[in-house]
């Protein structure tokens, strides 16, 4: 019999990948889609149907959902996109009307997609599920404030399961990935970041959805992780993959952290948020925030390629740019 999804986010970098891989194993694929959303990243758009409206539109949530075996929430947005107010509106209420019409709808399972954002060790060792961090900023806030919803949902009468994807690399992200092959491509980029992240391809994290989906527990939150790389070893792997030279130098920690307080006298000064961070998310940066998917690996048999698996992909579009 034909299992059915639902997704939200579907035009997103992680979303239309997950959009393609269901539509390519013959699930039939309701997706949302703001009117003025972008759907040509998806390969099999034509195979989808088209849902149109947001987070905020019951209607369209309820034509969205309704009968979906699997409803994969992964809509949201950042602080490059968006003030403060609009991303804590977006991430957290967003999040409370999907449940919400869930609860009222025929539904199977919800997947939740966080951020390795809301984990973190505080001793330097790697991060698992039950390292619960403070939030630093709007992003991590709302997505913490959502995860608490989504809990309560699978608590109460709900089927639901949150996913946490670290660093996510592939085609398609103009944030992560393209700084990323910068620092190993370009000539002219005059060098790296501190700190490092848990890296993994996008490919592997649509993998771990459709497993969490199958095989997740109710209630229980999953770190979809990879390979664990200071920046300095990215950017030198991808360089030696393609046979060129890793930027030289390394920006030091204190110049992105005295980068904090200036960004937030900017916003005290104009009542605007110019630049999207603050001294604390400054100072993350220069962390390694370095994660373990065991839990993943061990309860849905979650798998994870390493940095060179996913390169030829993401630079043969990096290139096309």
């Amino acid at each position: 019999m034909t299992r059915s999804a639902a997704v939200t986010g579907a035009t997103g970098f992680l979303g239309s990948r997950l959009c393609d891989r269901l539509a390519a194993e013959g699930w039939d694929v309701r997706a949302l889609s703001r009117p003025t959303s972008d759907r040509s990243g998806i390969d099999h758009q034509g195979d989808l149907e088209w849902v149109v409206g947001d987070v905020f539109d019951r209607q369209a949530l309820g034509d969205l959902v309704d009968g979906a075996d699997v409803v994969f929430h992964l809509a949201g947005i950042g602080l490059w996109s968006a003030d403060p107010a609009t991303v804590e509106q977006v991430n957290r209420e967003g999040t409370r009307n999907v449940l919400e019409v869930c609860r009222d709808s025929d539904v199977g399972r919800v997947v939740f997609t966080s951020t390795a954002g809301t984990l973190r060790a505080t001793d330097g060792d790697l991060a698992d599920e039950t390292d619960v961090a403070e939030p630093i900023g709007a992003y991590q806030r709302s997505k913490a404030t959502a995860e608490r919803l989504v809990d309560a949902y699978a608590e109460a009468d709900g089927d639901a399961v949150t996913v946490h994807p670290t660093s996510i690399f592939g085609p398609g992200d103009e944030g992560f990935t393209m700084q990323l092959l910068a620092m190993g491509l370009e000539p002219t980029m005059p060098a790296t970041l501190p700190g490092g992240a848990s890296i993994v391809g996008v490919d592997d994290v649509v993998a771990g959805l459709l497993a969490a989906a199958d095989h997740g527990t109710c209630g229980e939150h999953y770190l979809l992780g990879g390979e664990n790389l200071t920046y300095d070893e990215a950017a030198a792997r991808i360089a030696d993959y393609v046979g060129g030279t890793a930027a030289p130098i390394q920006v030091p920690a204190a110049a992105i952290r005295a980068a904090g307080p200036v960004a937030e006298g900017v916003s005290a000064v104009t009542g605007q948020q110019v630049f999207p961070f603050t001294r604390g998310m400054a100072d993350l940066a220069t962390k390694r925030l370095f994660y373990t998917s065991r839990k993943a690996h061990e309860e849905l048999g979650y798998e994870y390629q390493p940095l060179e698996a996913h390169v030829p992909d993401a630079l043969e579009w990096y290139r096309s740019q």
